[in-house]
């Protein structure tokens, strides 16, 4: 499972949540839906979005497409004193450190590389070079895991989403129930995991 499954499973154990969707410029995969995996926008649109600095974080993914986290959409939940959860990748997690200091990071590590490859092979979304690409990145990825707030082991959804949920309640408000397994500070993002999906 990548980080998409274990963030679904937090946010079944924590229903308050709010969970930030990332634009893209990349086609919808089999099954995603416009607004709910991702705001899907051409090029054109999100170079317009870049200009315009409504991103909190972006950047352009293997060479082949761009992504990014709207701010507005973070700043007002958390204005709000919700805790939001964003799912992105290194590259964006640093933005988010620089714009946003008090978030934070958790960095969600594959059992393996081999794990890794076998979890982006079964996808069958992407071709041989593109899962080549993927794990490269992710390797060089698994060195910058040391300046994150925290590691979780990605090796059994709801054992890992339950340890993302005890940080955000470890750090936070929480959801103030007798569940030991809950965690943020209230009111501020969580830039979670950069395992690819």
């Amino acid at each position: 499972m990548g980080k998409g499954t274990v963030v679904k499973r937090l946010l079944e154990l924590r229903p308050e949540l709010v969970l930030s969707i990332s634009c893209t410029t990349r086609a919808p995969r089999p099954g995603e839906v416009d607004g709910r995996e991702y705001h899907f926008v051409s090029p054109h649109r999100f170079q317009e979005l870049v200009e315009e600095g409504a991103f909190l974080e972006w950047a352009e993914l293997y060479g082949r497409h761009k992504s990014g986290t709207l701010a507005a959409p973070v700043r007002d939940a958390v204005e709000q004193g919700r805790d939001v959860i964003l799912e992105i990748d290194v590259q964006g997690a640093g933005w988010v450190r620089k714009r946003m200091p008090d978030a934070v990071l958790v960095f969600l590590r594959p059992p393996s590389m081999d794990a890794l490859a076998e979890r982006l092979a079964a996808r069958d979304t992407e071709d041989a070079a593109a899962v080549a690409r993927r794990l490269a990145r992710a390797n060089e990825e698994m060195a910058d895991a040391s300046w994150f707030d925290h590691v979780v082991l990605n090796d059994e959804v709801d054992r890992a989403a339950r340890e993302v949920a005890a940080i955000i309640d470890g750090t936070g408000r929480g959801s103030g129930g007798s569940d030991p397994m809950d965690a943020t500070p209230a009111g501020h993002p969580r830039a979670e995991g950069i395992e690819p999906t």
